[in-house]
């Protein structure tokens, strides 16, 4: 039997997950001009070095500007952010996501599934097919939400592979979190057999080479989820 490492949080990670609070829950502004450096230090029972790694990892993530010789400033993260502040933004909201962002979400997965399925259905090949059925039959296998998660993922980047597109499977991989999270959501509230048997449907077009099909199930499977009977909001 083995077990995993305890590890507790690093003093640069208890920064940056105070200042991420204090702006998403509204104490700090956009456009407001944090204090020195030594001054947050200070009033934080931290080093400078942490200060300064963690303001750095924050710029990083769209949450602050950092302005040479001027300061440091509250950034508008929605439009300096990246999906590195979406799952910043998950964990203030206790690994959840708010019906807004589940909704862009489902969107944008919707945009990238019609130019997976165009891209895979003309190209696949009988080897790349007997993966997706495998990765299939690991869904059906699967004894928990987490597991579950995982594998629908595993699908889902496999057909990004497939098509051929090497951004499509760097972009969808940089969603990874976001995305296992929706996966757990639909286990917790639909089960595994819904999906299982969309996943079985999806194949069998793709295998007959029916692109249409393939592209109005997936639309009918997006929509349900997005205004449908199988929706996803917390």
């Amino acid at each position: 039997m083995g077990f995993k490492k305890i590890s507790a949080p690093s003093l640069k990670g208890l920064f940056v997950k105070e200042l991420e609070s204090m702006i998403l829950s509204g104490e700090l502004q956009v456009g407001e001009k944090l204090p020195s450096e030594r001054i947050l230090a200070e009033q934080m029972g931290v080093s400078r070095t942490i200060v300064n790694a963690g303001l750095a990892e924050m710029e990083g993530k769209g949450f602050l500007e950092i302005r040479p010789r001027i300061g440091v400033f509250v950034a508008d993260y929605r439009r300096s952010g990246s999906l590195t502040t979406l799952v910043s933004i998950m964990s203030y909201n206790g690994r959840m996501l708010r019906r807004d962002e589940v909704k862009a979400l489902l969107e944008v997965r919707s945009a990238l599934e019609t130019l997976i399925l165009k891209l895979v259905v003309p190209k696949i090949t009988m080897k790349e097919f007997l993966t997706m059925e495998q990765i299939l039959e690991d869904i059906r296998n699967c004894q928990n939400g987490t597991e579950f998660a995982d594998c629908c993922f595993r699908f889902d980047h496999e057909l990004c592979i497939i098509s051929g597109n090497i951004l499509l499977p760097l972009y969808y991989g940089s969603f990874r979190e976001p995305c296992c999270n929706l996966w757990l959501r639909y286990y917790q509230l639909y089960g595994k057999e819904p999906l299982i048997q969309y996943n079985e449907q999806l194949l069998a077009f793709i295998r007959s080479g029916d692109l249409t099909k393939a592209l109005k199930l997936s639309e009918y499977r997006l929509k349900e989820t997005i205004d449908g009977e199988r929706q996803l909001y917390y």
